[in-house]
């Protein structure tokens, strides 16, 4: 049994828009900023900045940049989901699919927590019973912002995120072996391949 107070997500954490783009994003090799967009996140692995498009910001909304200990909150699509921001290599915003999160000063809310929260089934279901659309699923703001969470002591928090990074850590070790294996027997086959089709060739009169 965890202690836990009850909060609902706006009561922790500051929910913003994406910065507004109009339409497809442009890229721009010179462009002094990054637009993440849905395809640079994955619940997994994170931010993958090093595939993010680089931009001009149009129009004259002042951004919200990006910092490292906000999260990310996929919005639309099959599923919605939270990741941290860890360090933007240069100034960042995220693109409309995204809410951004800022846990509230004084808060005590650690960001992988809050993450790893949204992602557990409970509340994956909750938004689920909640998402709207036909085409494409997406979550509004205020039912965000409603999110029930359970927030346990810091020190609970902290044991929570270092367990979940641990499981994180054992499944990319275990893709690695199952993929090393499937190599090693797809290199079986084509030997075993090649030497049925030399066999084949030898006793050709």
């Amino acid at each position: 049994m965890i202690d836990a107070n009850l909060f609902s997500l706006s009561q922790t954490t500051a929910v913003q828009s994406g910065y507004p783009f109009r339409g497809t994003i442009e890229g721009a090799q010179d462009g002094g900023v990054i637009a993440l967009q849905m395809k640079d996140v994955d619940p997994e692995s994170g931010i993958a900045w090093a595939g993010a498009l680089r931009t001009h910001l149009p129009g004259r909304k002042g951004p919200s940049w990006l910092q490292p200990g906000d999260l990310l909150f996929v919005a639309k699509g099959a599923r919605f989901y939270a990741v941290v921001v860890d360090t933007p290599p240069m100034p960042s915003v995220c693109g409309p699919a995204f809410f951004h999160l800022r846990v509230q000063p004084g808060v005590a809310v650690e960001p992988a927590f809050l993450a790893w929260q949204i992602n557990q089934p409970p509340f994956q279901r909750l938004l689920m019973q909640s998402a709207e659309g036909s085409g494409q699923l997406s979550i509004r703001r205020p039912v965000l912002e409603a999110l029930p969470l359970a927030v346990p002591p810091l020190s609970q928090q902290h044991r929570i995120v270092a367990l979940d990074r641990a499981a994180r850590a054992e499944r990319a070790t275990l893709r690695r072996l199952i993929q090393n294996r499937e190599q090693q027997l797809h290199a079986l086959a084509e030997a075993l391949s090649a030497a049925s089709m030399r066999s084949q060739q030898a006793t050709r009169p």
